[in-house]
């Protein structure tokens, strides 16, 4: 299941949280808050089915996949960025990036698809 639809189907629970004044930060980051309202088992589909892949074949290939979806999202997406984070060219970040889109048919270019796996390393 997309984590779009999950987010649908769970609009009722985030409507119930308590909302943060104006003005003022919550205590919780937002995504905790919803996380925290998800059902494990649902949560534990997500990450096996987006990070279940990853994790397989950084276990085969010893190819940093998820040390590199990681350093790539806190990196707001630049290659640049997630490059000099990792003491890798850019054409690594690159390649792993493209092995991750590959492996789980997602485009890290996308917004949702970034939200998917953001929760996912979250839910971890």
């Amino acid at each position: 299941m997309r984590v779009g639809k999950f987010l649908e189907r769970t609009a009722d629970r985030a409507e119930a949280l308590p909302r943060p004044d104006v003005g003022t930060a919550p205590e919780t980051p937002l995504h905790e808050a919803v996380l925290a309202n998800v059902p494990t088992p649902l949560l534990r589909s997500l990450r096996d089915q987006l990070l279940g892949p990853l994790k397989d074949y950084d276990a085969r290939h010893n190819a940093e996949l998820m040390t590199t979806l990681t350093a790539f999202l806190a990196c707001d997406g630049s290659w640049s960025a997630c490059a000099s984070r990792m003491y890798v060219h850019v054409n690594t970040v690159r390649y792993r990036i493209g092995r991750i889109e590959a492996l789980t048919g997602r485009d890290l270019s996308a917004l949702a698809d970034q939200v998917d796996f953001f929760l996912a390393l979250r839910g971890a």
